[in-house]
């Protein structure tokens, strides 16, 4: 009876041993889980502040295209105003070529 309790107990300590190291191993897992993650969101946090400079960077790129989009919509005004005045200029110009060839008559 002795040898039965003593089976029973090397039985009942080797399923806890192996039931111990199920749950060690999964805790690992999950060790190196959380790991991957943190390296994942410092990476992450890495990528985003080289976004944030480039974009910083990018301030004087922005403010000099601003500046040119003003100083072409200033050009295409005073095309326009010069456009329009061709067309009024070739108005007179055709009332100048009437009067010359009724001068001729």
């Amino acid at each position: 009876m002795a040898s039965a309790s003593s089976t029973s107990a090397r039985s009942l300590f080797a399923e806890s041993k192996s039931r111990l190291a199920a749950k060690i191993e999964i805790n690992l897992c999950n060790i190196a889980s959380v790991s991957r993650h943190i390296l994942k969101g410092s990476r992450s946090s890495d990528i985003l502040m080289g976004s944030a400079k480039s974009f910083a960077a990018m301030d004087g790129s922005i403010d000099a295209i601003e500046s040119n989009l003003h100083k072409l919509q200033g050009i295409e005004s005073n095309l326009r105003n010069q456009h329009q005045a061709i067309e009024n200029s070739l108005h007179y110009v055709e009332e100048v070529k009437e009067q010359v060839r009724a001068m001729q008559r």
